[in-house]
């Protein structure tokens, strides 16, 4: 093993294991990067959304290092979890799996089931995935909900749904304000962002807002919003 070799390994291990060294070391940061001083060496590490990590070394002696670490696939490497409606949503359970766990998306998981998108959403995909709760669809007109889950309506509840989702896996810090997402039923959302607050604007001008963001599957991200979002026609 050479001398970068072990030193990155040291740094590595100083930046997963700071609080082994509490006593001999400085630490300060937020919750994305930290920096952290211990037998000899000056460690910079940064933490992003998707769980991986850069790290940066510098010995007193001047030598440096860096490195890049990936999580492990599954709830083990996304830690413990997002909690919704009830239930911890875990990175090893598909996005359906995970939404079928929360008390807040049951008119939701009864929407893709009359749709017939089940299967769809328990594929590889990766899809972001709006996931309005169950308070959200009571805001829609009386008696909406169970039109919609009728057979002879499905083409537009299944219109609806798929204007929900958006291909690829795209965390809060992705979407930037202004931002157009095409959907996989065709048509566009708008994103509007100011700060850690993301909102959503549909097709027909309504707003939906972002309540829990980043809450990952093994096949994409969901972010739970408070209202249904409607395409123009």
């Amino acid at each position: 093993m050479n001398t970068k070799t072990i030193f990155t390994a040291l740094a590595l291990t100083v930046a997963c294991s700071a609080p082994a060294f509490a006593q001999d070391m400085k630490t300060k940061g937020d919750d994305e990067k930290t920096k952290t001083k211990a037998d000899g060496m000056t460690t910079k590490t940064k933490m992003a959304d998707d769980g991986k990590m850069k790290v940066k070394g510098k010995s007193d002696a001047g030598d440096k290092m860096k490195a890049k670490t990936k999580p492990m696939q599954g709830s083990m490497g996304m830690g413990k979890g997002v909690m919704v409606g009830g239930a911890m949503m875990t990175a090893d359970k598909d996005i359906v799996d995970n939404a079928m766990g929360s008390s807040d998306h049951t008119t939701l998981v009864a929407a893709v089931k009359a749709a017939g998108l089940v299967e769809t959403l328990k594929s590889a995909g990766p899809f972001t995935v709006f996931a309005p709760t169950n308070a959200a669809f009571d805001k829609l007109p009386a008696g909406t909900v169970n039109s919609l889950v009728t057979p002879e309506m499905k083409p537009t509840l299944t219109k609806i749904l798929t204007y929900h989702v958006v291909p690829g896996r795209l965390m809060a810090s992705d979407l930037k304000n202004g931002q157009t997402l095409t959907t996989v039923e065709g048509e566009t959302l708008t994103v509007m962002k100011s700060g850690n607050s993301v909102m959503l604007k549909d097709a027909k001008g309504g707003m939906s807002t972002v309540t829990i963001p980043n809450v990952a599957s093994s096949n994409g991200i969901t972010h739970v919003i408070d209202t249904v979002l409607m395409p123009a026609n």
